[in-house]
C-alpha cells in the first residue's frame, strides 16, 4: 500500500492510497479522511460508495463532508467505483466497464477477471483499513446513486456487518430499470434469477436484520422517473414490514450540489449509530 495524498483538513487528514487488490486483481484507489480524534484513539468508519463515472476523489473534493466528520469523530473511506488499467475489460458507454462495476462480483467473462467490487467493498477494503488505521470495527455505508444502490444491497444482504445504511438517490430497483437491466445483463448474465441478489427491492423481502433504510431524493432529479423509482423500493418495504424513511427534497437534482445539501444530517445520523 502507498500513499499518494496527504492534505490537512479539518483538524485532521484527508489520504488518498493505492494498492494491489486480490480482489479485482488490479491496482484499487481509495480515500480515507481521518478525523482529528483518530490521533488519540481509534474512531469508527463510514464507507462512503460512488456513482457511475466517479473515482474516489469525486466525493471528497465535492460533498463537504470533512468538516461534519471532524465534528463527529468518525473516519470516512470512499474507494474507486470498478477496477481500472489497460488490461481490464471496459466499454464506451459511460455506464458499462471502468467507472461504472455497480458492486457485484461479475460472473461473466471477460468481466468477472476484474469486476469483484462486491467482494472489495465487502471484505477486502474493510479488513485494509482495520489493519492498517487507528480506526474500530464498526461500520456504517452510504452512496450516491449506482452507490446508492451498493450500499442498501450490500447492508440487507450482510446483517449484523453495519450500524447504519443511508443513501442519496439511489437505484432501488436495478433489475427493472435500465441502467440495471444493461449491468446485470452484462456483467450477471442473462438469468434474471440470478439478479435478484443484488436488488434492493428483493432483498427487503427476506432481510434478516431490519436496519432502517435512511434515503434523501431530490424531485428534480433528471433520472427519477426512469432510473431511480424510489416508490419501488417504497412499497417492497412497507409490505415487507422493513422500516424505510424516504424524503423527497423538493427542487434538488442528482448532483453532489444535492448530496452537499443533506450530507451533515446523513453524517450526523451515522455517527449516533456508530457511536452508541
Amino acid at each position: 500500500m502507498e500513499r499518494i495524498e496527504r492534505h490537512a483538513c479539518f483538524g485532521g487528514w484527508q489520504e488518498i492510497h493505492r494498492h494491489r487488490s486480490k480482489a479485482v486483481d488490479g491496482e484499487m484507489r481509495f480515500a480515507i479522511y481521518l478525523p482529528p480524534q483518530a490521533e488519540a484513539q481509534r474512531v469508527p468508519v463510514l464507507y462512503w460508495l460512488s456513482g457511475l463515472t466517479c473515482t474516489e476523489q469525486n466525493f471528497i473534493t465535492k460533498a463537504g463532508a470533512q468538516g461534519y466528520a471532524a465534528e463527529q469523530g468518525i473516519a470516512i473511506v470512499t474507494c474507486d467505483t470498478s477496477p481500472r488499467g489497460e488490461n481490464v475489460a471496459n466499454d464506451a458507454a459511460y455506464d458499462l466497464g471502468q467507472g461504472a462495476g455497480f458492486y457485484v462480483n461479475a460472473t461473466v467473462a471477460p468481466w468477472s477477471r476484474h469486476y469483484r467490487m462486491y467482494d472489495y467493498v465487502v471484505d477486502e477494503l474493510p479488513a485494509l483499513i482495520e489493519q492498517h488505521f487507528p480506526v474500530t470495527h464498526k461500520r456504517a455505508i452510504s452512496g450516491h446513486s449506482m452507490g446508492g444502490h451498493g450500499a442498501l444491497t450490500i447492508a440487507l444482504k450482510n446483517p449484523g456487518r453495519y450500524c447504519s445504511v443511508s443513501a442519496f438517490s439511489p437505484i432501488v430497483a436495478p433489475a427493472r430499470v435500465p441502467w440495471g437491466e444493461k449491468a446485470f445483463s452484462t456483467y450477471l448474465g442473462s438469468d434474471r434469477e440470478t439478479w435478484r441478489a443484488h436488488d434492493a427491492t428483493d432483498l427487503v423481502k427476506t432481510a434478516e436484520e431490519k436496519l432502517l433504510l435512511l434515503i434523501d431524493q431530490g424531485d428534480a432529479d433528471e433520472f427519477l422517473s426512469t432510473q431511480l423509482q424510489p416508490e419501488l423500493l417504497q412499497a417492497a418495504a412497507a409490505a415487507a414490514g422493513h422500516p424505510l424513511e424516504l424524503r423527497m427534497r423538493a427542487g434538488y437534482d442528482h448532483s453532489y450540489y444535492f448530496v452537499a445539501s443533506f450530507i451533515g444530517e446523513h453524517l450526523a445520523y451515522h455517527a449516533k449509530a456508530l457511536h452508541a
